[in-house]
């Protein structure tokens, strides 16, 4: 057998008795050039159409969820949450010690005279004389519209926080209309003068927000007891008409401060906060260490719930000394 030979005799089909064109059938040109294009529509249909629905159920579910923020958090329509031109709440100060904010305008002669829906004719600024680290003051916020309000309070200027959370952040949720809520302040830091803002912003529209200015200050000397929610007190009061300056009331009262007082008006139970007495408790004979201090308060705060008193529209202010701190 020559080379050539047996060279062509393993090129035949030896292996199978199958003819190649069955074992290897050709395959179709048309099915080649056509299957895939075809394939790729009819994906490309079903994504297009998937992208549609799932875009239809993202914004049926965006709605949704919008709603239910509505629903939670109150009106988003900006016009229903003004009174007068301005945000239909206010932020105060219990301390007498405030004046216009930024100065853009003038505090009334009268406060119990103005035809007005709010207190005060803007946002204050307010002066804080402080005893040393620890000590306390009240703010209080107030709705003086149609509509129940959820607000974000917030501290801003650092060595503050609201003494029922510990945070600089407080939310109070369904402050009803023409209601009003009282919160303290703790100074958390030795602070020989510093610049701090209180905000109420409405939880849902970012725009409204009222703003109150303190300027935080020492004292001429720091103390070791500080009147708080809760902390029993005796204190020497003097009661006046705060546009008449006629004298209403004196004398002594001992009480809890805060929501557990028992005198008539809840701003009274306020103004002691941030008292402050030496550790002696003022419980030693013929020694006197408390300080004093003057709080403003607006017919909210004091007679203005009680139908038909003769000091329902009175602006009061209390003059205070601290005589004592009995251990709670």
């Amino acid at each position: 057998m020559t080379e050539g030979q047996f060279i062509l005799f393993m090129t035949r089909s030896w292996i199978s008795d199958t003819p190649d064109e069955v074992e290897h059938p050709p395959i179709p040109l048309g099915l080649n050039r056509m299957a895939v294009p075809r394939a790729a529509l009819v994906l490309s249909l079903f994504t297009g159409v998937s992208i549609i629905l799932s875009s239809v159920w993202i914004g049926i579910s965006a709605m949704s969820f919008l709603d239910d923020i509505d629903a939670s958090f109150g009106s988003t329509d900006v016009e229903l949450l003004k009174e007068e031109g301005r945000w239909s709440w206010e932020v105060g100060f219990l301390l007498d010690t405030c004046l216009p904010r930024e100065d853009n305008w003038d505090m009334p002669e009268s406060l119990s005279d103005q035809n007005s829906t709010f207190l005060y004719p803007g946002e204050l600024r307010c002066d804080w004389e402080h005893q040393g680290q620890e000590d306390l003051a009240s703010v209080s916020i107030f709705n003086r519209g149609n509509e129940s309000l959820n607000l974000v309070l917030e501290i801003s200027g650092g060595g503050v926080l609201f003494s029922e959370t510990n945070e600089p952040y407080h939310i109070i949720n369904d402050l009803a209309p023409d209601e009003s809520v009282i919160k303290e302040l703790i100074l958390i830091e030795v602070v020989s003068e510093r610049q701090v803002s209180i905000s109420a912003t409405h939880i849902s529209v970012l725009q409204a927000q009222v703003r109150l200015d303190l300027n935080v200050y020492q004292g001429v000397a720091n103390k070791d007891v500080h009147i708080e929610d809760g902390e029993p007190f005796v204190v020497e009061y003097t009661l006046w008409d705060a546009d008449s300056n006629d004298e209403l009331d004196s004398g002594d009262w001992a009480d809890i401060a805060g929501d557990g007082c028992n005198w008539s008006i809840s701003g009274f139970c306020w103004s002691v906060i941030g008292l402050d007495i030496d550790n002696d408790r003022g419980l030693i004979p013929g020694i006197s260490t408390g300080t004093s201090q003057t709080t403003l308060l607006p017919p909210d705060l004091a007679y203005g719930n009680s139908d038909g008193h003769e000091l329902e529209e009175t602006w009061l202010r209390f003059e205070l000394r601290l005589t004592s701190a009995p251990v709670s």
